[in-house]
């Protein structure tokens, strides 16, 4: 078994269930777990990519985080893949918005960063944070 991951960046989307196709179809993500409201929204989803999770849910519902989370900006998060290019042409396939094409850092990763609908900025590439000195 795997061990769970430490951190997880938790988000909230005002089309939850989009968010989640985009987020698997389009960048590769596992939906391990999808849990809606009696309304249909989306009351918690966790995804996940390798070792890495993902956790979200709808605007709108009311609960604490979501009341807590209210007037919160988009963030920002960096997801560690073996292949960018390959991961790039999956997600310019399935129509994600690409704000930064792959290209070399001079840290030695290689790296592009796209835009979720809802304008939460997702970077992809081959640096591995905590691997450096």
């Amino acid at each position: 078994m795997t061990e769970a991951p430490q951190i997880c960046p938790a988000l909230l989307y005002a089309d939850a269930k989009a968010a989640i196709t985009q987020l698997t179809e389009g960048f590769g993500f596992t939906a391990d777990a999808v849990y809606e409201g009696e309304d249909g929204r989306v009351a918690h989803a966790e995804l996940s990519y390798g070792t890495g999770r993902v956790m979200l849910g709808s605007k709108g519902t009311g609960s604490e985080f979501d009341r807590l989370m209210a007037g919160a900006g988009p963030a920002g998060i960096y997801v560690r893949v073996t292949d960018v290019d390959e991961h790039h042409a999956r997600a310019v396939a399935h129509g994600v918005e690409i704000v930064l094409p792959p290209r070399d850092q001079e840290y030695g990763s290689r790296e592009y960063t796209a835009r979720d609908a809802e304008g939460n900025v997702w970077s992809f590439g081959t640096y591995a944070p905590g691997s450096a000195g």
